[in-house]
Protein backbone atom coordinates (compact mmCIF):
# COMPACT_ATOMS: atom_id res chain seq x y z
CA UNK A 1 0.00 0.00 0.00
CA UNK A 2 1.03 3.71 -0.93
CA UNK A 3 0.04 6.86 -0.22
CA UNK A 4 -1.82 8.77 -2.69
CA UNK A 5 -2.83 12.64 -3.15
CA UNK A 6 -5.04 14.16 -5.26
CA UNK A 7 -5.08 18.34 -5.87
CA UNK A 8 -8.09 20.54 -6.18
CA UNK A 9 -8.92 24.38 -6.52
CA UNK A 10 -9.20 24.69 -2.70
CA UNK A 11 -7.42 21.91 -1.20
CA UNK A 12 -4.88 18.77 -1.33
CA UNK A 13 -6.04 15.99 -0.15
CA UNK A 14 -4.23 12.21 1.05
CA UNK A 15 -5.52 8.90 0.64
CA UNK A 16 -3.90 4.91 1.02
CA UNK A 17 -4.35 2.72 -1.57
CA UNK A 18 -3.89 -0.29 -2.56
CA UNK A 19 -2.63 -2.16 -5.91
CA UNK A 20 -4.21 -5.35 -6.90
CA UNK A 21 -4.81 -7.99 -10.07
CA UNK A 22 -8.37 -7.63 -10.27
CA UNK A 23 -11.12 -10.71 -11.51
CA UNK A 24 -9.77 -10.04 -15.47
CA UNK A 25 -6.04 -10.17 -14.40
CA UNK A 26 -5.88 -6.29 -15.09
CA UNK A 27 -3.55 -4.30 -12.77
CA UNK A 28 -5.92 -1.47 -10.99
CA UNK A 29 -5.72 0.03 -7.36
CA UNK A 30 -8.88 0.85 -4.87
CA UNK A 31 -8.67 3.56 -1.80
CA UNK A 32 -8.39 1.65 1.45
CA UNK A 33 -8.64 5.09 3.56
CA UNK A 34 -8.62 9.02 2.85
CA UNK A 35 -6.81 10.33 5.66
CA UNK A 36 -7.90 14.14 5.17
CA UNK A 37 -6.93 17.30 3.49
CA UNK A 38 -3.47 18.98 4.45
CA UNK A 39 -4.68 21.71 5.81
CA UNK A 40 -6.72 19.39 8.22
CA UNK A 41 -3.39 16.94 8.90
CA UNK A 42 -1.08 20.51 9.36
CA UNK A 43 -2.90 20.85 12.66
CA UNK A 44 -1.74 17.11 13.92
CA UNK A 45 1.27 16.22 11.92
CA UNK A 46 2.54 19.34 10.87
CA UNK A 47 4.16 22.05 11.00
CA UNK A 48 5.29 21.42 7.48
CA UNK A 49 3.98 18.86 4.76
CA UNK A 50 7.23 16.81 4.76
CA UNK A 51 5.91 16.32 8.45
CA UNK A 52 2.05 15.18 7.11
CA UNK A 53 3.87 13.11 4.09
CA UNK A 54 6.22 11.13 6.77
CA UNK A 55 3.28 10.52 9.17
CA UNK A 56 0.92 9.49 5.93
CA UNK A 57 3.67 7.00 5.05
CA UNK A 58 3.58 5.63 8.34
CA UNK A 59 0.15 4.89 8.11
CA UNK A 60 0.28 3.01 5.25
CA UNK A 61 3.09 0.91 6.65
CA UNK A 62 0.80 0.16 9.84
CA UNK A 63 -2.07 -0.67 7.22
CA UNK A 64 -0.11 -2.86 5.25
CA UNK A 65 1.25 -5.05 7.95
CA UNK A 66 -2.65 -5.06 9.06
CA UNK A 67 -3.70 -6.24 5.66
CA UNK A 68 -0.65 -8.73 5.83
CA UNK A 69 -1.73 -10.02 9.05
CA UNK A 70 -5.29 -10.20 8.15
CA UNK A 71 -4.32 -12.93 5.11
CA UNK A 72 -2.19 -14.29 7.36
CA UNK A 73 -5.50 -15.61 9.63
CA UNK A 74 -7.75 -15.99 6.63
CA UNK A 75 -10.03 -18.81 6.44
CA UNK A 76 -10.59 -20.52 3.04
CA UNK A 77 -14.08 -22.24 2.59
CA UNK A 78 -13.60 -24.53 0.14
CA UNK A 79 -16.65 -26.83 -1.27
CA UNK A 80 -15.87 -30.53 -2.51
CA UNK A 81 -18.35 -31.98 -4.49
CA UNK A 82 -18.84 -36.12 -3.54
CA UNK A 83 -21.07 -36.70 -7.30
CA UNK A 84 -18.53 -35.09 -9.07
CA UNK A 85 -16.32 -36.42 -10.92
CA UNK A 86 -11.93 -35.32 -11.29
CA UNK A 87 -11.49 -34.10 -14.79
CA UNK A 88 -9.30 -36.46 -17.00
CA UNK A 89 -5.80 -35.57 -17.31
CA UNK A 90 -5.98 -33.02 -14.37
CA UNK A 91 -2.50 -32.99 -12.02
CA UNK A 92 -3.24 -32.45 -8.54
CA UNK A 93 -0.26 -33.55 -6.69
CA UNK A 94 3.09 -31.59 -7.95
CA UNK A 95 6.89 -32.68 -6.14
CA UNK A 96 7.80 -29.34 -4.11
CA UNK A 97 11.51 -30.82 -2.64
CA UNK A 98 13.21 -29.44 -5.68
CA UNK A 99 12.91 -25.90 -3.97
CA UNK A 100 15.01 -26.80 -1.84
CA UNK A 101 18.02 -28.20 -4.03
CA UNK A 102 16.91 -24.70 -6.36
CA UNK A 103 18.21 -22.54 -3.80
CA UNK A 104 21.41 -23.88 -3.48
CA UNK A 105 21.75 -24.23 -7.58
CA UNK A 106 21.08 -20.66 -7.67
CA UNK A 107 23.25 -19.49 -5.00
CA UNK A 108 25.84 -21.01 -6.92
CA UNK A 109 25.48 -18.94 -9.79
CA UNK A 110 24.30 -21.83 -12.27
CA UNK A 111 21.60 -19.39 -13.83
CA UNK A 112 24.68 -16.87 -14.71
CA UNK A 113 27.03 -19.43 -16.01
CA UNK A 114 24.17 -20.40 -18.48
CA UNK A 115 23.92 -17.28 -19.25
CA UNK A 116 27.55 -16.91 -19.96
CA UNK A 117 27.25 -20.04 -22.52
CA UNK A 118 24.54 -18.80 -24.32
CA UNK A 119 26.67 -15.77 -25.73
CA UNK A 120 29.10 -18.71 -27.26
CA UNK A 121 26.63 -20.53 -28.29
CA UNK A 122 23.54 -20.55 -30.58
CA UNK A 123 20.67 -22.34 -29.41
CA UNK A 124 16.63 -21.22 -29.02
CA UNK A 125 15.97 -23.58 -25.86
CA UNK A 126 16.19 -22.49 -21.86
CA UNK A 127 19.47 -24.38 -21.03
CA UNK A 128 19.20 -22.98 -17.43
CA UNK A 129 16.01 -24.91 -17.19
CA UNK A 130 16.92 -27.88 -18.71
CA UNK A 131 20.44 -28.08 -16.25
CA UNK A 132 18.36 -27.51 -13.18
CA UNK A 133 15.76 -29.89 -13.56
CA UNK A 134 18.29 -32.55 -14.75
CA UNK A 135 19.86 -31.71 -11.63
CA UNK A 136 16.92 -31.80 -9.22
CA UNK A 137 15.47 -34.78 -11.39
CA UNK A 138 18.79 -36.87 -10.68
CA UNK A 139 18.50 -36.28 -6.95
CA UNK A 140 14.81 -36.70 -5.96
CA UNK A 141 14.15 -39.23 -8.91
CA UNK A 142 17.38 -40.55 -10.54
CA UNK A 143 16.63 -41.73 -14.30
CA UNK A 144 17.01 -41.54 -18.08
CA UNK A 145 16.96 -38.02 -19.45
CA UNK A 146 13.70 -39.54 -20.82
CA UNK A 147 12.21 -40.45 -17.27
CA UNK A 148 13.65 -37.35 -15.71
CA UNK A 149 11.63 -35.05 -18.39
CA UNK A 150 8.36 -36.85 -16.89
CA UNK A 151 9.18 -36.19 -13.54
CA UNK A 152 9.95 -32.68 -13.53
CA UNK A 153 6.56 -32.53 -15.22
CA UNK A 154 5.39 -33.33 -11.47
CA UNK A 155 7.23 -29.85 -9.97
CA UNK A 156 5.20 -26.85 -9.38
CA UNK A 157 7.00 -25.37 -11.99
CA UNK A 158 6.93 -27.91 -14.86
CA UNK A 159 9.37 -27.45 -18.05
CA UNK A 160 8.67 -24.81 -20.48
CA UNK A 161 10.90 -26.86 -23.13
CA UNK A 162 10.26 -29.88 -25.39
CA UNK A 163 12.03 -33.21 -24.57
CA UNK A 164 14.02 -33.00 -27.73
CA UNK A 165 15.96 -29.70 -26.41
CA UNK A 166 17.08 -32.05 -23.55
CA UNK A 167 19.49 -33.99 -26.30
CA UNK A 168 20.42 -30.75 -27.77
CA UNK A 169 21.20 -29.22 -24.63
CA UNK A 170 23.60 -32.32 -23.61
CA UNK A 171 26.14 -31.42 -26.43
CA UNK A 172 26.80 -27.71 -25.63
CA UNK A 173 26.69 -29.09 -21.44
CA UNK A 174 29.47 -31.22 -22.51
CA UNK A 175 31.50 -28.74 -24.68
CA UNK A 176 31.51 -26.28 -22.00
CA UNK A 177 32.04 -29.06 -18.89
CA UNK A 178 35.85 -27.44 -18.24
CA UNK A 179 34.20 -23.86 -17.76
CA UNK A 180 31.14 -24.91 -15.45
CA UNK A 181 33.56 -26.83 -13.25
CA UNK A 182 35.79 -23.71 -13.02
CA UNK A 183 32.88 -21.60 -12.40
CA UNK A 184 30.91 -23.51 -10.09
CA UNK A 185 33.79 -24.06 -7.73
CA UNK A 186 34.74 -19.98 -7.88
CA UNK A 187 30.87 -19.39 -6.95
CA UNK A 188 30.99 -22.35 -4.46
CA UNK A 189 32.91 -20.29 -2.10
CA UNK A 190 30.37 -17.65 -1.61
CA UNK A 191 28.22 -20.31 -0.06
CA UNK A 192 30.45 -21.77 2.35
CA UNK A 193 34.16 -22.03 3.17
CA UNK A 194 36.10 -24.77 1.26
CA UNK A 195 38.78 -26.71 2.91
CA UNK A 196 40.76 -26.51 -0.52
CA UNK A 197 43.77 -27.05 1.48
CA UNK A 198 43.35 -30.67 1.74
CA UNK A 199 42.28 -32.34 -2.06
CA UNK A 200 41.24 -35.82 -1.63
CA UNK A 201 41.34 -38.01 -5.20
CA UNK A 202 39.72 -41.45 -6.01
CA UNK A 203 38.79 -43.08 -9.28
CA UNK A 204 35.79 -45.43 -9.83
CA UNK A 205 34.42 -46.18 -13.22
CA UNK A 206 30.33 -46.75 -14.42
CA UNK A 207 29.18 -49.71 -16.77
CA UNK A 208 27.47 -49.90 -20.09
CA UNK A 209 24.58 -52.13 -20.57
CA UNK A 210 26.26 -53.11 -24.30
CA UNK A 211 28.37 -56.25 -24.92
CA UNK A 212 30.75 -54.81 -27.58
CA UNK A 213 33.72 -51.77 -27.09
CA UNK A 214 32.96 -48.64 -28.42
CA UNK A 215 34.51 -45.33 -28.05
CA UNK A 216 35.91 -44.88 -24.33
CA UNK A 217 33.58 -47.52 -23.32
CA UNK A 218 36.09 -49.95 -23.34
CA UNK A 219 36.86 -53.40 -21.12
CA UNK A 220 38.46 -53.19 -18.04
CA UNK A 221 38.66 -53.84 -13.91
CA UNK A 222 35.25 -53.23 -13.33
CA UNK A 223 34.83 -52.37 -9.49
CA UNK A 224 31.54 -54.00 -9.52
CA UNK A 225 33.00 -57.09 -11.30
CA UNK A 226 30.71 -57.01 -14.43
CA UNK A 227 31.37 -58.01 -17.92
CA UNK A 228 30.11 -54.70 -19.16
CA UNK A 229 32.42 -52.30 -21.12
CA UNK A 230 33.34 -49.58 -18.32
CA UNK A 231 34.24 -45.97 -18.30
CA UNK A 232 36.46 -44.39 -15.89
CA UNK A 233 36.06 -41.36 -13.42
CA UNK A 234 38.67 -39.15 -11.59
CA UNK A 235 36.92 -37.14 -8.84
CA UNK A 236 38.33 -34.37 -6.83
CA UNK A 237 36.71 -33.51 -3.47
CA UNK A 238 38.09 -30.68 -0.60
CA UNK A 239 38.88 -31.65 2.67
CA UNK A 240 35.19 -31.47 3.56
CA UNK A 241 34.22 -34.67 0.68
CA UNK A 242 32.61 -31.05 -1.00
CA UNK A 243 32.81 -32.64 -4.98
CA UNK A 244 35.91 -30.01 -6.59
CA UNK A 245 36.22 -31.21 -9.88
CA UNK A 246 36.32 -34.72 -11.81
CA UNK A 247 37.25 -36.21 -15.27
CA UNK A 248 36.35 -39.20 -17.49
CA UNK A 249 38.98 -41.40 -19.35
CA UNK A 250 38.22 -44.62 -21.24
CA UNK A 251 37.86 -48.20 -19.48
CA UNK A 252 41.01 -49.65 -20.47
CA UNK A 253 43.70 -47.08 -18.89
CA UNK A 254 45.50 -47.15 -16.14
CA UNK A 255 43.50 -45.04 -13.59
CA UNK A 256 46.85 -43.59 -12.29
CA UNK A 257 47.66 -41.72 -15.02
CA UNK A 258 44.53 -39.55 -14.89
CA UNK A 259 45.71 -37.64 -12.23
CA UNK A 260 48.34 -35.28 -14.06
CA UNK A 261 45.73 -33.90 -16.18
CA UNK A 262 43.20 -33.24 -14.17
CA UNK A 263 45.60 -31.95 -11.23
CA UNK A 264 46.82 -29.51 -13.68
CA UNK A 265 43.09 -28.21 -14.69
CA UNK A 266 42.57 -27.86 -11.14
CA UNK A 267 45.94 -25.67 -10.41
CA UNK A 268 45.17 -23.85 -13.99
CA UNK A 269 41.68 -23.19 -14.06
CA UNK A 270 40.64 -23.33 -10.55
CA UNK A 271 43.65 -21.59 -8.68
CA UNK A 272 44.66 -24.01 -6.07
CA UNK A 273 47.91 -24.17 -5.59
CA UNK A 274 48.47 -25.09 -2.62
CA UNK A 275 46.98 -28.30 -0.83
CA UNK A 276 47.85 -31.47 0.25
CA UNK A 277 46.99 -34.16 -2.26
CA UNK A 278 45.44 -37.41 -0.33
CA UNK A 279 44.55 -40.59 -1.80
CA UNK A 280 45.00 -44.48 -1.17
CA UNK A 281 47.61 -46.50 -2.31
CA UNK A 282 46.37 -47.36 -5.49
CA UNK A 283 46.68 -44.04 -6.79
CA UNK A 284 49.78 -43.06 -4.56
CA UNK A 285 52.19 -44.23 -6.65
CA UNK A 286 55.99 -43.08 -6.97
CA UNK A 287 55.46 -40.52 -9.92
CA UNK A 288 52.08 -39.12 -8.62
CA UNK A 289 53.95 -38.32 -5.48
CA UNK A 290 56.26 -37.31 -7.22
CA UNK A 291 54.10 -34.31 -9.09
CA UNK A 292 52.73 -33.28 -5.70
CA UNK A 293 56.62 -33.14 -3.96
CA UNK A 294 56.89 -30.26 -6.11
CA UNK A 295 55.74 -25.99 -5.48
CA UNK A 296 53.21 -25.39 -2.63
CA UNK A 297 52.04 -28.66 -3.04
CA UNK A 298 52.34 -31.95 -0.56
CA UNK A 299 50.94 -35.52 0.25
CA UNK A 300 49.58 -38.13 2.20
CA UNK A 301 49.16 -41.82 0.42
CA UNK A 302 48.37 -45.08 2.18
CA UNK A 303 51.15 -47.80 2.12
CA UNK A 304 50.52 -51.09 1.13
CA UNK A 305 53.10 -52.79 3.50
CA UNK A 306 52.78 -56.05 2.09
CA UNK A 307 54.38 -54.34 -1.07
CA UNK A 308 57.17 -52.98 0.71
CA UNK A 309 60.51 -54.13 -0.13
CA UNK A 310 61.83 -56.78 2.58
CA UNK A 311 63.51 -53.85 4.57
CA UNK A 312 60.92 -52.03 5.09
CA UNK A 313 58.19 -54.17 5.51
CA UNK A 314 60.23 -56.44 8.27
CA UNK A 315 60.80 -52.87 10.23
CA UNK A 316 56.96 -52.50 9.86
CA UNK A 317 56.15 -55.79 10.98
CA UNK A 318 58.33 -55.37 14.03
CA UNK A 319 55.82 -54.65 16.79
CA UNK A 320 58.80 -52.83 19.23
CA UNK A 321 59.23 -48.90 19.07
CA UNK A 322 55.40 -48.23 18.76
CA UNK A 323 53.77 -45.07 20.98
CA UNK A 324 50.86 -44.48 22.38
CA UNK A 325 49.11 -41.67 19.94
CA UNK A 326 46.87 -40.29 22.74
CA UNK A 327 50.18 -39.38 24.83
CA UNK A 328 53.00 -40.48 22.77
CA UNK A 329 54.50 -43.33 25.54
CA UNK A 330 56.23 -45.81 24.30
CA UNK A 331 55.11 -49.53 24.12
CA UNK A 332 55.16 -52.96 23.80
CA UNK A 333 52.22 -54.64 21.32
CA UNK A 334 52.87 -58.37 22.93
CA UNK A 335 52.05 -56.50 25.83
CA UNK A 336 48.33 -54.55 25.51
CA UNK A 337 45.49 -55.48 27.82
CA UNK A 338 42.01 -54.54 27.12
CA UNK A 339 41.89 -51.32 28.28
CA UNK A 340 43.95 -50.64 25.15
CA UNK A 341 41.54 -52.18 22.81
CA UNK A 342 40.08 -48.37 21.95
CA UNK A 343 43.83 -46.83 21.33
CA UNK A 344 45.78 -46.24 18.47
CA UNK A 345 49.21 -46.42 18.85
CA UNK A 346 51.94 -45.47 16.03
CA UNK A 347 55.72 -45.33 15.08
CA UNK A 348 57.73 -43.76 12.42
CA UNK A 349 60.60 -45.50 10.04
CA UNK A 350 62.52 -43.99 7.41
CA UNK A 351 61.34 -44.99 3.72
CA UNK A 352 63.29 -44.47 0.47
CA UNK A 353 62.44 -45.23 -3.24
CA UNK A 354 63.97 -44.41 -6.26
CA UNK A 355 63.16 -40.66 -6.18
CA UNK A 356 61.89 -39.83 -2.65
CA UNK A 357 62.91 -39.53 0.67
CA UNK A 358 59.43 -40.71 2.58
CA UNK A 359 57.99 -40.49 6.27
CA UNK A 360 56.61 -43.84 7.14
CA UNK A 361 54.15 -43.91 9.82
CA UNK A 362 52.94 -47.31 10.74
CA UNK A 363 49.76 -47.30 12.88
CA UNK A 364 48.48 -49.93 14.84
CA UNK A 365 44.78 -50.81 15.90
CA UNK A 366 43.81 -53.96 18.93
CA UNK A 367 39.71 -53.08 17.66
CA UNK A 368 41.18 -53.49 13.62
CA UNK A 369 43.20 -55.95 14.51
CA UNK A 370 40.04 -58.34 16.42
CA UNK A 371 38.18 -57.29 13.58
CA UNK A 372 40.11 -58.57 10.90
CA UNK A 373 40.97 -61.60 13.40
CA UNK A 374 36.91 -62.52 13.47
CA UNK A 375 37.01 -62.34 9.55
CA UNK A 376 39.26 -64.22 8.71
CA UNK A 377 38.49 -67.11 11.35
CA UNK A 378 34.81 -67.43 9.39
CA UNK A 379 37.61 -67.67 6.22
CA UNK A 380 39.09 -70.46 7.86
CA UNK A 381 36.12 -72.01 9.05
CA UNK A 382 34.45 -71.96 5.31
CA UNK A 383 38.21 -73.68 3.80
CA UNK A 384 37.91 -76.34 6.23
CA UNK A 385 34.31 -76.83 4.70
CA UNK A 386 35.54 -76.78 1.05
CA UNK A 387 38.17 -79.58 2.14
CA UNK A 388 35.49 -81.75 3.50
CA UNK A 389 33.44 -80.93 0.16
CA UNK A 390 36.20 -81.98 -1.64
CA UNK A 391 35.52 -77.97 -3.41
CA UNK A 392 39.21 -76.44 -3.91
CA UNK A 393 38.84 -74.13 -6.79
CA UNK A 394 39.92 -70.99 -6.57
CA UNK A 395 38.53 -67.53 -7.55
CA UNK A 396 41.81 -65.95 -8.59
CA UNK A 397 39.86 -62.16 -8.74
CA UNK A 398 38.83 -62.21 -4.84
CA UNK A 399 41.82 -61.69 -2.98
CA UNK A 400 39.21 -63.17 0.36
CA UNK A 401 38.74 -66.18 -1.36
CA UNK A 402 38.93 -68.86 1.59
CA UNK A 403 40.35 -71.14 -0.90
CA UNK A 404 43.45 -69.16 -0.43
CA UNK A 405 44.19 -70.67 2.70
CA UNK A 406 43.87 -74.27 0.99
CA UNK A 407 47.49 -76.04 -0.22
CA UNK A 408 47.92 -79.48 -2.52
CA UNK A 409 50.77 -81.38 -2.22
CA UNK A 410 51.86 -84.63 -4.46
CA UNK A 411 51.83 -87.69 -2.24
CA UNK A 412 53.15 -90.98 -4.54
CA UNK A 413 55.42 -94.32 -4.14
CA UNK A 414 57.44 -95.75 -6.06
CA UNK A 415 56.74 -96.43 -9.70
CA UNK A 416 53.00 -95.29 -8.80
CA UNK A 417 50.89 -92.26 -10.09
CA UNK A 418 51.29 -89.15 -7.58
CA UNK A 419 48.02 -88.16 -5.27
CA UNK A 420 47.40 -84.69 -5.14
CA UNK A 421 46.50 -83.97 -1.12
CA UNK A 422 45.17 -80.76 -0.30
CA UNK A 423 45.27 -79.54 3.05
CA UNK A 424 45.12 -76.33 5.26
CA UNK A 425 47.90 -74.22 4.96
CA UNK A 426 48.66 -73.25 8.81
CA UNK A 427 51.26 -71.07 7.39
CA UNK A 428 49.57 -69.18 5.34
CA UNK A 429 47.19 -68.10 8.09
CA UNK A 430 50.06 -67.49 10.51
CA UNK A 431 51.65 -65.11 7.55
CA UNK A 432 48.18 -62.96 7.13
CA UNK A 433 48.05 -62.76 11.35
CA UNK A 434 51.52 -60.53 11.47
CA UNK A 435 49.41 -57.78 9.66
CA UNK A 436 46.52 -57.44 11.46
CA UNK A 437 45.87 -54.30 12.99
CA UNK A 438 48.70 -52.14 10.91
CA UNK A 439 48.02 -49.51 8.82
CA UNK A 440 50.76 -47.64 6.94
CA UNK A 441 50.90 -43.33 5.40
CA UNK A 442 53.91 -42.54 3.34
CA UNK A 443 54.12 -38.40 3.60
CA UNK A 444 56.42 -35.76 2.22
CA UNK A 445 55.47 -33.74 5.19
CA UNK A 446 58.20 -34.71 7.86
CA UNK A 447 57.48 -31.91 10.92
CA UNK A 448 54.01 -32.23 11.41
CA UNK A 449 52.14 -33.96 13.92
CA UNK A 450 51.73 -37.86 13.32
CA UNK A 451 47.88 -37.00 14.93
CA UNK A 452 47.05 -34.34 12.32
CA UNK A 453 48.62 -36.61 9.51
CA UNK A 454 46.60 -39.80 10.72
CA UNK A 455 43.32 -37.52 10.49
CA UNK A 456 43.49 -36.12 6.76
CA UNK A 457 44.25 -39.46 5.77
CA UNK A 458 41.02 -40.94 7.56
CA UNK A 459 39.30 -38.44 5.62
CA UNK A 460 39.14 -40.58 2.52
CA UNK A 461 36.00 -42.08 3.36
CA UNK A 462 34.22 -38.60 2.80
CA UNK A 463 35.01 -39.43 -1.36
CA UNK A 464 33.99 -43.13 -1.18
CA UNK A 465 31.14 -41.70 0.34
CA UNK A 466 30.12 -39.25 -2.81
CA UNK A 467 30.77 -42.53 -5.10
CA UNK A 468 28.31 -44.07 -3.23
CA UNK A 469 26.02 -41.81 -3.09
CA UNK A 470 26.39 -41.52 -7.09
CA UNK A 471 25.89 -44.61 -7.91
CA UNK A 472 23.66 -46.14 -5.51
CA UNK A 473 21.05 -42.84 -4.50
CA UNK A 474 21.50 -41.14 -7.68
CA UNK A 475 21.62 -44.43 -10.40
CA UNK A 476 24.82 -42.86 -12.10
CA UNK A 477 24.88 -46.29 -13.63
CA UNK A 478 23.98 -48.30 -15.51
CA UNK A 479 24.73 -45.22 -18.30
CA UNK A 480 21.47 -45.15 -20.89
CA UNK A 481 23.14 -42.81 -23.44
CA UNK A 482 25.34 -43.93 -26.05
CA UNK A 483 27.50 -40.25 -27.90
CA UNK A 484 30.24 -39.34 -26.30
CA UNK A 485 29.05 -35.80 -25.87
CA UNK A 486 26.10 -37.23 -24.09
CA UNK A 487 28.11 -39.60 -21.81
CA UNK A 488 30.03 -36.39 -20.58
CA UNK A 489 27.11 -34.21 -20.23
CA UNK A 490 25.53 -37.31 -18.08
CA UNK A 491 28.80 -37.66 -15.48
CA UNK A 492 28.69 -33.55 -15.46
CA UNK A 493 24.99 -33.38 -14.18
CA UNK A 494 25.70 -36.18 -11.74
CA UNK A 495 28.76 -33.98 -10.65
CA UNK A 496 26.84 -30.94 -10.26
CA UNK A 497 23.75 -33.03 -8.42
CA UNK A 498 26.41 -34.28 -5.83
CA UNK A 499 27.67 -30.80 -5.13
CA UNK A 500 24.32 -29.36 -5.06
CA UNK A 501 23.71 -32.03 -2.29
CA UNK A 502 26.50 -32.09 -0.46
CA UNK A 503 26.32 -28.08 0.18
CA UNK A 504 22.38 -28.73 1.41
CA UNK A 505 24.00 -31.67 3.54
CA UNK A 506 26.89 -29.20 5.02
CA UNK A 507 24.57 -26.50 5.66
CA UNK A 508 22.42 -28.88 7.73
CA UNK A 509 25.25 -29.50 9.70
CA UNK A 510 25.84 -32.86 8.90
CA UNK A 511 23.90 -33.84 11.86
CA UNK A 512 21.18 -36.25 9.34
CA UNK A 513 21.78 -38.86 7.45
CA UNK A 514 21.71 -39.34 3.36
CA UNK A 515 18.58 -41.61 3.42
CA UNK A 516 16.83 -39.20 5.88
CA UNK A 517 17.78 -36.35 3.48
CA UNK A 518 16.80 -37.64 0.51
CA UNK A 519 13.50 -39.26 1.52
CA UNK A 520 12.60 -36.02 3.23
CA UNK A 521 12.83 -34.13 0.03
CA UNK A 522 11.67 -37.19 -1.96
CA UNK A 523 8.16 -37.08 -0.12
CA UNK A 524 8.01 -33.44 0.15
CA UNK A 525 4.61 -33.33 -2.05
CA UNK A 526 1.58 -30.71 -2.21
CA UNK A 527 -1.35 -30.88 -3.14
CA UNK A 528 -3.71 -28.72 -5.42
CA UNK A 529 -7.11 -27.62 -3.87
CA UNK A 530 -9.54 -26.71 -6.61
CA UNK A 531 -7.38 -24.25 -7.93
CA UNK A 532 -6.88 -22.07 -5.12
CA UNK A 533 -4.15 -22.99 -3.61
CA UNK A 534 -2.15 -25.88 -2.08
CA UNK A 535 -2.03 -28.08 0.93
CA UNK A 536 1.23 -29.48 2.11
CA UNK A 537 0.80 -33.78 2.36
CA UNK A 538 4.43 -34.53 3.59
CA UNK A 539 5.04 -35.29 7.31
CA UNK A 540 6.68 -31.73 9.57
CA UNK A 541 9.37 -33.22 11.28
CA UNK A 542 12.54 -31.35 12.96
CA UNK A 543 14.04 -32.10 9.34
CA UNK A 544 12.11 -29.74 7.67
CA UNK A 545 11.51 -27.22 9.96
CA UNK A 546 15.63 -27.15 9.34
CA UNK A 547 15.31 -27.08 6.04
CA UNK A 548 12.86 -24.28 6.20
CA UNK A 549 14.91 -22.22 8.45
CA UNK A 550 18.05 -22.77 6.19
CA UNK A 551 16.57 -21.63 2.87
CA UNK A 552 14.39 -18.87 4.30
CA UNK A 553 10.95 -19.90 3.16
CA UNK A 554 8.21 -21.88 4.82
CA UNK A 555 5.55 -24.10 3.35
CA UNK A 556 4.30 -26.07 6.75
CA UNK A 557 0.90 -24.04 6.60
CA UNK A 558 -2.63 -25.65 6.49
CA UNK A 559 -3.10 -24.04 3.03
CA UNK A 560 -0.73 -22.35 0.75
CA UNK A 561 -2.33 -19.52 -1.18
CA UNK A 562 -1.05 -19.44 -5.30
CA UNK A 563 0.55 -15.99 -4.25
CA UNK A 564 1.95 -17.32 -1.53
CA UNK A 565 3.62 -20.35 -3.22
CA UNK A 566 4.67 -18.03 -6.27
CA UNK A 567 6.28 -16.00 -3.80
CA UNK A 568 8.23 -18.63 -2.00
CA UNK A 569 9.16 -20.11 -6.25
CA UNK A 570 11.09 -16.28 -6.33
CA UNK A 571 12.01 -17.04 -2.58
CA UNK A 572 14.09 -20.04 -3.66
CA UNK A 573 16.01 -18.59 -6.89
CA UNK A 574 17.09 -15.43 -4.69
CA UNK A 575 20.66 -14.99 -4.08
Amino acid sequence: MKVNTSKSKNAESFYIKQSYIDGNGKSTSRTIRKLGTLNELLVEHGPTRDDVMAWAKEQARIETEKYELEKETLSIPVVFHPNRKIPYGERRCFDGGYLFLQTIYYELGMDRICRKIRNRHHYEYDLNAILSDLIYTRVLEPGSKRSSYAAAKKFLEPPTYEQHDIYRALSVLASECDLIQSEVYKNSKSVINRNDHILYYDCTNYYFEIEQEEGDKKYGKSKEHRPNPIIQMGLFTDGDGIPLAFSTFPGNQNEQKSLEPLEQKVIGEFGCEKFIFCSDSGLGSENNRLLNHTGNRAYIVTQSIKKLAAEYREAALNRKGFQRLSDNRLVDLDQLDEKDYEELFYKEEPYSTKKLENRLLITYSPKYAAYQKEIRTKQVDRALHMLKDGNHKKTSKNPNDPARFIDKAAVTKDGEKADILYFLDESKIAEEERYDGLYAVCTDLFDDNPADLLKVSEGRWQIEACFRIMKTDFEARPVYVRREDCIEAHFLICFLSLLVYRLLEKKLGGTYTCCEILDTLRSFKLADVQGQGFMPVYEVTELTDRLHELLGFATDYEFLTKSRMKTIEKLSKQR
